[in-house]
């Protein structure tokens, strides 16, 4: 941030506003990275959570005491530690106490905490909660300032740990996830043994290969159960800290008796989930495909759920075979999805993405470095206490004396000075002597006293043996990890089941298969399984302005579209976000990303989340390969300019590019036919540059600039005026810009269409396309508008198409849905129409369309 002015003295700090702007967004970046989205390494917590269990440590909510109010809970944790939301507060606490989301819930509750069924929890004023065992003892038993930093509070008016000394990899234990800023993590919880073998494992064998820390951690083992079916995507998670993890629901096969109880009919029960899941929406999108005429064989489904577990049951049809049913269910429904490992986390103030042999070395250097400051804390303490039961002992001793000098003493201070000169005693040691009570001369005191210094002469050994050889230090270290393992391990949850001939995973796992329709090959015998082709759905994108995706089942966006389409009157309303791009595809196809750094990534269709009215999706960005915004100072929900599907034009189509600066390029879209995760550079950007549009056209439309100041350029899309260039081309000098002007839009259309010229101030037009006369690229181009004010500027064009709408984004983030057939056609020097109220110094800063 920029220092603090001193305004009273005419101090004055010249600075530039980008330079402002980055560092400060760095920073707010950082806090969210650091103090709120991502774990840390040692303990496995967010801020949040932390501060909720600690709260409840200070509270006395031990797993012995009774259950406290949430609200109460809730309450300590916002006036002591965490001035957010109550409700935020209230969300982190009951993922704790949820036994579907964590798999070793830190906290237990009293009352309704939500549901597989995505239900959610009861209000915070009706639910209990109190510390869990394995959540009281592996991370704070030994809280305190002689194990871990302590900070102050907000307000400095409290203390709170920084780390708390977990005694277990609670990061692995329950996982974590969470979106930062242009960074995300998303780690899948482990089994508490294994967890605990592999760590005894590292101790023994600092030097352990990943792949013999993999056979005893042999992959993640989800709360809900279910089957890992590819091992692939373990072995890269675990070696590269990043992989994608195919997990599926269990079923089986039953006879179940028909509604007369006469006979019996076939049916794929299922038992367990994929983690994540929810059971509500998908019993209902099967009951959606099932009526839409996508999965057959499936006659009626029946949710028998109750408190011992998940059991729905999908009665089929007589003619249809389970095995084949059970395959499409895995194909076209989230009873077999995939989990993106992303083992990212805090490590000594930065985020870092760690293999799983660095995760537990860096917990192990943590614990070591907590066990040593805990048995020094201690041995300070024996010390201390040993050294003042010598002194009575000794004053014991030569009780004789002691009395005589306490019977000539004139006062305390005499006596203490004389006991010290006279006995060889301490100043500690004299002060106890002058306060031990009479009942320590009696012998039982004195043998009570004998015994305690016997006893803290031992201890004390052994904390310097402790202290003084770290071999020792580390066999304690696994005498308490045994002892956790007795009392919290269980038995696996998730099942792994490998590939033919495969018995564990190997770090090339080549038996293994990438695509999903091999995958399934391992669910149902392949007899069955091979007449079938692999499912490709349609499905449609909606892309928001805030740079969100998700997929939508096409019966719900002809739904909205028709909507859309029926409005013919302006509609203003006061939103961050909206849907700006549908594309009606496949799950076979691919999406093609272009950014502001001048690259283009692909995205493919079925890595898209599906969505419903309620969720906004997923941010584009963290769909995308980490090398799409690693290197860029650009905020990462500012990178996309455009998006298209490839597969949806033909290969004489081209993609026009336009610069910050005014360089405009045509590169075929043949280019990006070989498209990569990990991108390409379609134009070649001098440093202080940046893409700014980016367009798809025909050779038989025509190529519009506009700039600010409500100037067009219109030239043809011919080899003359616009060759095609490779992808590593700057392009060429688009067109002369006056002084304060500055490029606002580029868009390709038929000399048929219209456009739409929209001004900071709310004037709209509509102009033909013949009316923008014929140029030459790098001409200074005609005005095709009157500006009202001097003060106007141009700050947007979009072609005019029928049925359509177009979104004015306003400085007041209000929404401004127009529909293009309300505008009519006007003249070259008209100044357009003002067909909605502003308010006052309200403007518009940006359109879509």
């Amino acid at each position: 941030m920029a220092k603090q002015l001193n305004l009273f003295s005419g101090q004055v700090i010249t600075t530039s506003l980008h330079t402002e702007m980055q560092q400060s967004y760095l920073e707010y970046a950082m806090s969210v990275i650091v103090g709120r989205a991502l774990p840390d390494v040692r303990d496995g917590l967010k801020p949040v959570h932390r501060r909720i269990l600690y709260a409840m440590h200070e509270l006395g909510l031990t797993p012995d005491r009774p259950y406290r109010k949430c609200a109460r809970v809730v309450g300590d944790v916002l006036g002591k530690y965490h001035p957010h939301g109550d409700q935020s507060v209230y969300d982190a606490l009951v993922r704790l106490v949820q036994e579907f989301s964590s798999r070793y819930p830190l906290l237990a509750g009293h009352g309704n905490f939500g549901s597989v069924d995505n239900d959610p929890p009861a209000a915070m004023r009706y639910t209990e909660t109190r510390l869990a065992a394995v959540g009281h003892e592996g991370l704070l038993s030994q809280v305190g300032e002689a194990t871990v930093n302590f900070i102050s509070n907000f307000d400095n008016s409290q203390q709170e740990p920084t780390v708390l000394p977990a005694q277990l990899p609670f990061l692995l234990l329950n996982g974590s996830s969470g979106i930062a800023v242009g960074m995300a993590t998303n780690i899948p919880p482990h089994n508490l043994g294994e967890v605990v073998d592999g760590l005894i494992a590292l101790i023994d064998q600092p030097e352990l290969s990943e792949q013999k820390l993999i056979e005893l951690i042999p992959g993640p083992d989800f709360p809900t159960g279910g089957e890992i079916i590819s091992t692939e995507g373990i072995a890269e998670a675990y070696h590269h800290g990043k992989g994608s993890i195919v997990v599926r629901g269990v079923a089986k096969m039953e006879e179940v008796p028909t509604a007369q109880k006469r006979r019996t009919k076939n049916a794929i029960v299922v038992t367990e989930l994929p983690f994540q899941v929810n059971k509500a929406a998908w019993i209902e999108k099967i009951a959606g495909l099932v009526n839409a005429g996508k999965l057959e064989g499936i006659s009626d489904i029946r949710d028998e759920s109750d408190r011992e577990g998940i059991r729905v049951v999908i009665e089929l049809k007589r003619e249809f075979s389970p095995e084949v049913v059970l395959h499409h269910l895995y194909q076209q429904t989230e009873l077999m999805t995939k989990f993106g490992a992303i083992f990212l986390a805090i490590v000594n103030g930065q985020p870092r993405q760690l293999s799983l042999k660095q995760i537990l070395q860096e917990f192990l250097s943590f614990r070591e470095q907590t066990l040593t400051r805990q048995y020094r804390h201690e041995l300070e303490a024996a010390e201390r206490r040993c050294h003042l039961v010598e002194g009575l002992l000794l004053a014991l001793e030569n009780l004789d004396s002691l009395i005589e000098i306490l019977r000539n003493a004139p006062d305390g201070s005499t006596a203490k000075i004389t006991l010290e000169n006279q006995l060889g005693f301490s100043d500690i040691q004299s002060d106890a002597i002058l306060a031990m009570p009479m009942r320590r001369l009696t012998g039982l005191e004195r043998q009570k006293l004998q015994e305690e210094f016997t006893q803290l002469t031992t201890n004390i050994e052994q904390l310097r043996r402790l202290l003084d050889e770290r071999p020792e230090l580390l066999k304690s270290l696994k005498k308490e990890l045994r002892s956790l393992k007795r009392k919290y391990g269980d038995e696996r949850r998730t099942r792994i089941i490998y590939p033919q001939g495969q018995t564990t995973i190997t770090s090339e796992d080549k038996t293994a298969k990438k695509s999903k329709e091999k995958i399934l090959e391992l669910t149902s015998p392949p007899d069955v399984l091979q007449p079938l082709p692999p499912v490709d759905e349609e499905t449609v994108i909606e892309i928001t302005h805030r740079g969100y995706i998700r997929r939508v089942s096409p019966k719900t966006a002809d739904s909205k579209r028709n909507q859309t389409e029926n409005k013919t009157a302006i509609n203003i309303e006061e939103t961050d976000d909206f849907i700006t791009q549908t594309h009606n595809t496949k799950t076979s196809q691919n999406l093609v990303m272009v950014l502001k750094t001048g690259k283009a990534y692909p995205l493919s269709v079925a890595d898209i989340p599906v969505g419903n009215n309620r969720s906004k999706g997923k941010p584009i960005i963290t769909l995308l390969s980490p090398s799409a915004y690693k290197d860029t100072s650009i905020n990462p929900q500012d990178l996309m300019i455009a998006q298209f599907l490839l597969s949806a034009f033909p290969d004489k189509t081209d993609l026009i590019t336009l610069t910050q600066q005014g360089k405009i390029k045509r590169l075929p879209l043949i280019e990006l036919a070989e498209l990569t995760n990990r991108g390409s550079t379609i134009v070649k950007l001098k440093d202080d540059d940046e893409l700014s549009f980016a367009t798809l056209s025909n050779a038989d439309e025509k190529v519009v600039l506009a700039t600010s100041g409500g100037r067009l350029l219109r030239f043809d899309l011919n080899d003359e005026q616009l060759p095609p260039m490779g992808k590593v081309a700057q392009g060429s000098q688009a067109t002369r810009l006056r002084q304060k002007e500055h490029l606002i839009g580029c868009v390709t259309l038929s000399i048929k269409g219209s456009l739409l010229l929209v001004t900071e101030q709310g004037y709209i037009k509509r102009i033909a396309m013949e009316l923008v006369r014929g140029s030459n690229r790098g001409g200074i181009g005609i005005s095709m508008i009157q500006f009202k004010s001097p003060n106007d500027i141009l700050v947007g064009i979009a072609p005019a198409k029928p049925r359509q709408q177009i979104h004015l984004l306003t400085s007041d983030n209000r929404i401004i849905h127009v529909p293009t057939d309300q505008i009519n056609l006007s003249t070259k020097d008209s100044t357009g129409d003002r067909i909605f109220k502003l308010k006052p110094d309200e403007r518009i800063i940006s359109i879509k369309s």
